[in-house]
């Protein structure tokens, strides 16, 4: 019996898999404009290929959940198994950086050598991680469906789609905008493992031959089916990436994620909406499961009732001086002076580099990546856009998260969303 529910669950989650990919291949099939295949054109050759890495991580799914190695662990083992392996991660990424210092260092003459034993370390450090690796992911896979469950976005218990994530080696993204506006016309993805040489080349070779704004830049997870997730020793960061990129799959089998790409404010609202659901989720699970690894809540300030105390002097608002950047910079592409609005964000990139921002392009591609993760008020690099205001409104007047997401997965326009908050 125990058998046969098993095969159930198996024939589920391949039917799914097999929709989600139909649906996200279709979806960004909806994107080959002439513009996008101009774009394609230049980058083939460092194309990613989507479709071999989900078979192989699917065939790796279907191994870890027949070996259903949770169930045989009790919640504390469990929580230790993770913490152990969010250990490892954070080794891993330490001898990384210390074999890269001893061969940057002019000091060293023979690197190799003086390298070994931390190559040793990692080599043994890396072997453990591919073991423990599946585990922590198998566990993390069924703490957030619990989550999910007590949220009440569950099918008889079961989230649909089943939560499943892979930790790998994330593509870049290749984002195209117009010079002469703020909008993204290009999202391409590229193989993981480019140098940031080969990434400016690229960018500079589409820029140049299409007259574009172009930015090639590191992502946090892809929802693909199983999920893509870039590999971390922050348990807070991975809970709510994993949670994010669940969303999307939620919405993908919706009207609202199917029409993703249908305009620039239809993807805003996805990527809101799983940003605003992936940190309620991940939050959720570390207080859950791991209560002592959970941030204290951002409270905001109490209102003045008395005297003004003197002012202290401001420290720097990235979000706020982001934002002016981005409504400066409209005013000026409005205007035509789009050499001018290119300036000025050059000259305004110094300024938060100057801060400690380590930003190392800031264009119009760059506001029409990050300006579609608009879950926080304040605008930042979304600027005026009112998509994202709109979908905190809804979150806002929701009694719950599941509510929200029920509601708004049903959206196919901004203007239907718009009648929603009113």
């Amino acid at each position: 019996m125990v058998r046969i529910l098993f095969t159930v669950q198996e024939v589920l989650q391949h039917a799914i898999f097999l929709l989600l990919l139909g649906l996200v291949l279709s979806r960004s099939d909806g994107l080959f404009t002439d513009d996008y295949d101009r774009v394609r054109a230049f980058v083939r050759r460092d194309e990613f290929e989507y479709v071999q890495w989900v078979l192989n991580a699917l065939a790796t799914k279907n191994t870890q959940a027949a070996l259903d190695a949770p169930r045989y662990l009790s919640l504390e083992d469990q929580k230790q198994a993770v913490f152990r392996y969010l250990d490892l991660v954070a080794r891993i990424d330490g001898l990384n950086r210390e074999v890269a210092t001893i061969y940057a260092d002019p000091a060293v003459k023979d690197p190799e050598t003086a390298s070994r034993e931390k190559r040793t370390e990692l080599e043994a450090a890396q072997a453990e991680e591919a073991r423990l690796g599946p585990l922590a992911e198998s566990i993390l896979q069924a703490q957030v469906s619990t989550v999910l469950a007590s949220l009440g976005l569950t099918t008889g218990g079961q989230p649909l789609p089943p939560v499943l994530y892979r930790v790998t080696p994330l593509p870049y993204a290749l984002i195209v905008s117009p010079r002469e506006r703020i909008e993204q016309e290009a999202n391409i993805s590229l193989v993981p493992g480019l140098s940031l040489e080969e990434r400016i080349a690229i960018e500079e070779k589409v820029a140049r031959s299409l007259n574009k704004s172009t930015l090639v830049v590191g992502i946090g997870g892809v929802g693909v089916y199983p999920t893509m997730v870039q590999s971390t020793s922050d348990l807070n960061w991975l809970t709510e990436v994993v949670a994010h990129e669940w969303t999307h799959n939620y919405l993908t089998l919706r009207p609202l994620g199917m029409l993703y790409d249908a305009s620039p404010e239809m993807r805003t609202i996805n990527e809101t909406t799983a940003s605003i659901a992936g940190k309620e989720i991940g939050r959720a699970v570390v207080a859950r499961f791991y209560p002592e690894k959970l941030p204290p809540e951002e409270v905001p300030a109490p209102a003045s009732t008395g005297p003004e105390k003197p002012a202290t002097p401001p420290s720097f608002d990235f979000r706020k001086e982001m934002r002016i950047t981005r409504l400066q910079a409209e005013a000026l592409l409005a205007e035509g002076k789009i050499e001018e609005a290119e300036a000025y964000m050059e000259a305004r990139r110094k300024v938060f580099w100057e801060h400690g921002y380590l930003i190392r392009k800031l264009n119009q591609a760059y506001f029409a990546f990050y300006g579609a993760y608009n879950d926080t008020p304040g605008g930042g690099a979304a600027g005026e856009d009112p998509v994202g205001p709109a979908v905190q409104a809804l979150r806002q007047k929701s009694a719950s998260l599941a509510e929200f997401l029920n509601t708004i997965a049903r959206v196919t326009s901004f203007e239907q969303l718009q009648q929603m908050v009113k």
